[in-house]
């Protein structure tokens, strides 16, 4: 019984190759300006929340995102609103970690008319 021939990826477009290899380096984080980072107030007794779920979320899905510690979450999104030129003051990590207890996640369903498509990376993309 004779082996199977192993598929030949041979490289023809050098250039095309290595900008496909620095775009998997390539990151894009967007942040709407009209984002409500501060909430409206709530009409209850006491002290308010300085910051809006949504602010929480944003910051505990960075964390979860590059796997961070919560001081350095804190200190990478300030340094992201900074880069954008938003002027939002970042929850400390104490907020982070006594909210994110209390969080509420809802992430609304978007139904889709067409088919649904997934893409599964043939090749290693960590190497």
């Amino acid at each position: 019984m004779s082996r199977p021939i192993p598929p030949s990826d041979k490289t023809k477009n050098w250039p095309a190759y290595n900008e496909a290899l620095k775009q998997r380096g390539s990151l894009t984080i967007w942040f709407d300006p009209d984002m409500a980072w501060v909430p409206p107030p709530t009409g209850k007794r006491g002290r308010q929340p300085q910051y809006s779920d949504a602010a929480i979320q944003t910051c505990l899905t960075m964390k979860v995102l590059f796997g961070m510690a919560l001081r350095q979450t804190a200190g990478f999104v300030e340094n992201l609103l900074r880069l954008v030129g938003l002027d939002w003051t970042v929850p400390d990590f104490s907020t982070l970690s006594r909210r994110r207890e209390t969080l509420v996640v809802s992430i609304p369903y978007r139904g889709s008319q067409g088919p649904l498509n997934l893409l599964i990376p043939s090749r290693d993309i960590t190497a």
